[in-house]
């Protein structure tokens, strides 16, 4: 079997002394969609920021494409950084440079390549995303969806094997959602992109993930991992059903007493 994309070893993340993940590992396979989910406040994000490098881990490894960026240093660590592009919830483009010089500045920041070179490739990859005539355009003049597309097409300037997306579909209305879920089956089919995405939208979820991983706040732990279809109708874990069957864990209905004016006998 092939080295996997991503390797995750009996990692810990914390905040002080408030601890968030307790020791989990798992592998993400090259050329995989391999989405990260779980309730509001189960660590999700924070594992997406501790996978590319912005949080140092209580304890464990992040081997990317087999070397590990949280014992790794100086030209070693950039080298490791380059291999992986993120595109952030909000897109994070700068808003006073067009969506040219927004995907160009990570040509320019770690090349030595000619401007017009750059020029050449932030065009490919804006059409990668089918916006190649807005090149010219600032963000403020796109919808949420095209930010969204942008903000990828950045994230694959320096043509990295590894993308990770902070909640992509954030924000978006069904339809421009399920553009953007066609967009990552595409990149994923056609460049052999490796894709882990951090989601709770069940609707993509379904549409793009090979796999995923679920987190639980409670336990601070991986409590399912594999096809999300096969943990909807399979999984023994109760938790998971309600989830992948959007079931309140909590009743609420007119029997039930409300506290503000329960009055004792």
């Amino acid at each position: 079997m092939n080295e996997p994309a991503i390797t995750v070893r009996n990692l810990t993340c914390a905040y002080g002394d408030f601890l968030v993940i307790d020791d989990i590992s798992f592998d993400v396979q090259k050329g995989e969609i391999f989405v990260i989910l779980g309730g509001s406040g189960c660590g999700k994000s924070t594992l997406l920021k501790h996978m590319i490098g912005l949080y140092e881990p209580r304890q464990g490894q992040i081997l990317i494409q087999g070397d590990d960026i949280v014992s790794s240093h100086g030209r070693k660590r950039d080298e490791i950084l380059r291999r992986f592009g993120v595109m952030y919830q909000m897109g994070a483009l700068f808003g006073s440079m067009s969506l040219m010089s927004n995907i160009m500045l990570p040509l320019e920041e770690f090349t030595d390549l000619p401007r017009e070179a750059m020029e050449i490739i932030a065009k490919s990859k804006l059409s990668l995303v089918g916006l190649e005539d807005f090149v010219y355009n600032m963000p403020a003049q796109l919808s949420g969806g095209m930010k969204k597309r942008a903000a990828i097409a950045r994230a694959m300037a320096l043509d990295p094997g590894i993308l990770f997306l902070d909640e992509p579909s954030a924000g978006l209305d069904p339809i421009t959602s399920a553009e953007l879920d066609e967009l990552i089956r595409t990149l994923s089919r056609s460049l052999g992109i490796t894709f882990v995405i951090v989601s709770h939208e069940l609707a993509s979820i379904y549409s793009v993930a090979d796999r995923v991983i679920m987190l639980d706040k409670r336990v601070k732990k991986i409590v399912a991992e594999g096809d999300p279809r096969e943990l909807r109708d399979h999984s023994d874990n109760e938790f998971v059903r309600h989830f992948f069957h959007r079931q309140a864990e909590v009743r609420f209905g007119a029997d039930m007493e409300c506290p503000e004016t329960h009055k004792e006998p």
